[in-house]
């Protein structure tokens, strides 16, 4: 059609900015404890003098980078980090077995660094219950939203609970007991979330030892 402008074929000199803030990206959520992927890129890019979004990488391909930058310079502490953090995972989901507890995260890949969350999902019937939960035992929290996508396009806001297990977060959100049979859509790749329920996370748990010396 006339004066129908063709998308702009990338240089080589763009897949190399590119390429460069991944690379930053997943280095300041490695060493400076940002966990935002969206966040992590407009650090990035400012510190790149880049200010166009045409340049910023994926999610996907950040959480890739992380993996490798983990592998590269953290090797010898990773597989303790992942095996103290899913057992803090799993001291939180046994505390919250009464809602059906799911892990999700990079975690569950081996991804994890000392700043980490720890994200769970709960089902109560209703997210008070939640709350009273927490202050039967005594634990102190925060409360807040959390938007999740859903296949469709959907999207809805759910609760969500922090609180801190020694020097750990642990997010809570709260779904719907319906949302056992529909797991949100991940920000890294819009496909469904993994999730591992208590038996699982204990079996990764008894897996992470064996990578430790005397495991």
């Amino acid at each position: 059609m006339p004066g129908r402008r063709r998308p702009a074929i990338p240089s080589r000199g763009d897949d190399l900015l590119r390429e460069r803030i991944t690379q930053e990206a997943a280095r300041i959520m490695a060493e400076e404890g940002v966990h935002d992927f969206a966040a992590a890129k407009r650090k990035a890019a400012v510190r790149l003098n880049q200010a166009e979004n045409r340049h910023l990488p994926s999610n996907r391909e950040i959480e890739s980078a992380l993996a490798d930058y983990l592998r590269l310079f953290h090797a010898r502490e990773l597989p303790d980090t992942v095996r103290h953090l899913l057992e803090v995972a799993l001291d939180a989901m046994r505390l919250l077995a009464p809602f059906e507890p799911r892990l999700t995260g990079p975690l569950l890949n081996g991804v994890a660094t000392s700043y980490s969350e720890v994200p769970l999902q709960v089902f109560p019937d209703d997210p008070e219950q939640i709350a009273l939960h927490l202050r039967e035992y005594g634990i102190p929290f925060e409360q807040d939203t959390r938007r999740l996508r859903f296949g469709g396009d959907r999207q809805d806001t759910f609760p969500v609970f922090r609180f801190m297990a020694g020097d750990t977060t642990l997010e809570i959100c709260v779904l719907p007991p319906s949302g056992l049979r529909e797991a949100p859509l991940s920000p890294v790749d819009a496909r469904p979330m993994k999730r591992a329920a208590l038996k699982e996370v204990e079996r990764l748990v008894q897996n992470t030892k064996t990578l430790l010396p005397g495991g």
